[in-house]
């Protein structure tokens, strides 16, 4: 059994979680082994996942709110119960935080950054991105069994025939918190930026936080999600959670637009993987240049509002 850990958001599955059911078949084609997953009650789409390769579900009782060492807790049991061979995660935030808990406490190899499977070759061969996404490496587990945390959007949805999936209920054991929730906020409207498909990023040529509106425009035209660079964020132009780069949250759209950034090699450490990176900047040495697909080199002010008019006309 390929057991997978489904996080959800808003009554449904998120869409991380479903690249790694797709990963997981992938794995169980090759290996032979059927694919199951272990989520929190209250999710209304669990009888569709089986398009993405997932024949049981496993659903557990919770409180509103389950923090890491909970989760581990709760992981921990469903794999003496079930007895899995691998136990497969996104290494978004949650899978971060407990992947290497999990590691130590189940006595497990752990492979993180995972983002792709080698075929045609008897083995189970996993490809692990390494060096801040310069380079990929091939990995084999010693044992038969082991913990894989997969990148966002570094595999992708792979959807395929099936009736509908099965859910069972897996009666566990939480214990209780050690942490006390003050406050918790739930942002709302737009894709997280470890799942979106395309990403607007302005940095400090913006000059002012008053411009953003700007971005915010171009973001909502072109169905994107906004991010920043690290200087923006620290000068409290942005929130932080918007930060995206080596110290901040590193991301893997399809399309990076990157306006006002300088490009320092901290932040193409985080955007690097975007399948296509289009800049702007007037700086006609700035580095995104050397890393973009596409640029454009001119004054932002002059160029976004001309492009922001262009877009709102072809819809």
């Amino acid at each position: 059994m390929i057991l997978v850990i489904l996080d959800k958001a808003e009554n449904h599955v998120k869409k991380a979680s479903l690249e790694a059911i797709s990963y997981a078949a992938s794995l169980g084609e090759k290996s032979g082994q059927k694919v199951c997953g272990i989520i929190a009650e209250g999710v209304s789409n669990l009888g569709d996942l089986n398009k993405y390769g997932m024949s049981e579900v496993y659903e557990f009782k919770s409180p509103s709110y389950i923090d890491t060492q909970q989760w581990t807790e709760i992981i921990s049991q469903a794999y003496h119960l079930l007895n899995p061979d691998y136990i497969i995660l996104s290494n978004n935030s949650l899978g971060k935080s407990i992947s290497g808990r999990l590691a130590v406490k189940l006595n497990l190899a752990l492979i993180s950054n995972v983002i792709g499977l080698k075929k045609n070759v008897e083995d189970v061969v996993i490809q692990k991105s390494v060096f801040s996404g310069k380079a990929s490496a091939w990995y084999r587990l010693k044992n038969a069994k082991g913990i894989l945390a997969l990148m966002p959007n570094g595999y992708g949805l792979h959807e395929q025939k099936g009736s509908d999936t099965k859910i069972l209920n897996l009666d566990i054991n939480i214990p209780d918190s050690k942490i006390v929730l003050k406050d918790r906020v739930l942002i709302k409207g737009k894709t997280p930026l470890s799942e979106a498909d395309i990403v607007v990023s302005a940095g400090r040529g913006m000059k002012d936080p008053s411009n953003w509106n700007l971005i915010e425009e171009l973001a909502d035209l072109v169905n994107a999600t906004t991010a920043c660079s690290r200087p923006v964020a620290d000068s409290g132009w942005r929130p932080h959670h918007e930060h995206v780069g080596q110290t901040g949250i590193a991301i893997r759209p399809n399309v990076y637009i990157a306006i006002g950034i300088s490009g320092a090699i901290q932040h193409l450490a985080g955007v690097n993987n975007s399948k296509k990176i289009f800049v702007i900047n007037k700086d006609p040495e700035a580095p995104f240049f050397k890393a973009a697909d596409y640029g454009v080199c001119g004054d932002l002010f002059e160029i976004l509002p001309k492009l922001n008019e262009a877009l709102r006309k072809a819809k």
